[in-house]
């Protein structure tokens, strides 16, 4: 169960994200709680909260005001219950004042990371960055962050291949990784700069790719290729090469019969040993384990 608690003050959008992002698999029941009405509810209403797996907060205006006291006390219930918890923009600030964050890493909005850092010195804040996990903690920033965070936590449950059938009912994109940038600072390139170059990628995983082949197809040196890249991605070319290969990789492993060597094959790793050192270096276990893990169960005969 997914229990979206809604603060005082709450920005409507961020109640909308995870409301649209978990509502649209099979896999979770979505309960909307707290000042729903624009009043503060307790009782049955917290109680779900408390009992839920997942605890979404979304963002509310003025989060220097204090929250009620039941929806902290549920927030700490939920947490020592082994709950996951999911906050989105200044919902983090809900999570700092119950002491949920005291010693992790968090971040929020860019407009707000100041106001957080001065407000809780125990919170390890993480600035400019889309989203970031901690444990059993993942916040992020505004707006369409909320989107990545809930997709990075359907992708975790159910597989990629989950999670990118939920972005395409969206029509977002699923690419988009934590560690990006929410902006830049310096003047960015034309919007699409190296998308083709992107799209040349996702098209031809299973060749060689090398940052001067990337280069050639960009009309690039490659010196400003990998700078243009860092920019429009956050990440250096060959690791978002290698994130692509995983992406794709783990695809295979949850909706196809391939073996091991022929996706390690497909997805551009060469050598299965390779896939395999990898695969469980990027995603903590190897492929063999990954798959038995997203095997969905067989239904018996009527």
């Amino acid at each position: 169960m997914v229990a979206i608690l809604v603060m005082p003050r709450v920005f409507a959008l961020d109640v909308s994200i995870p409301e649209h992002v978990f509502g649209r698999h099979p896999g979770y029941r979505v309960l909307v709680r707290g000042n729903v009405s624009g009043e503060v509810s307790g009782g049955a209403s917290l109680a779900d909260v408390e009992s839920a797996d997942i605890v979404v907060v979304p963002g509310y205006e003025d989060p220097h005001v204090p929250v009620p006291d039941a929806y902290l006390k549920a927030l700490r219930i939920a947490v020592e219950r082994g709950a996951r918890v999911v906050a989105i923009c200044t919902g983090v600030f809900a999570l700092a004042a119950c002491g949920i964050l005291d010693g992790k890493s968090a971040t929020t909005h860019w407009r707000h990371t100041e106001e957080l850092r001065l407000a809780y010195p125990r919170v390890n804040v993480v600035e400019n960055r889309v989203f970031t996990e901690d444990g059993a903690v993942l916040t992020c920033a505004g707006g369409g962050a909320g989107i990545d965070a809930c997709l990075h936590v359907v992708d975790r449950d159910f597989g990629t291949a989950a999670s990118d059938g939920v972005a395409k009912d969206l029509v977002f994109s699923s690419t988009r990784g934590a560690n990006e940038p929410q902006y830049r600072d310096a003047p960015a390139p034309p919007r699409d700069s190296l998308r083709a170059t992107r799209e040349w990628v996702l098209d031809n995983l299973g060749a060689a790719i090398t940052v001067q082949r990337l280069a050639d197809h960009s009309l690039l040196s490659r010196r400003t290729l990998v700078r243009r890249f860092v920019r429009e991605t956050g990440l250096p070319p060959m690791q978002w090469v290698t994130l692509q290969r995983i992406l794709d990789a783990r695809r295979l492993l949850e909706t196809s019969a391939l073996s091991v060597e022929r996706i390690a094959g497909a997805a551009g790793f060469g050598s299965a040993a390779n896939f395999r050192t990898i695969f469980r270096r990027e995603v903590g276990v190897t492929p063999t384990a990954y798959r038995k893990l997203h095997e969905k169960p067989v239904k018996p005969p009527e």
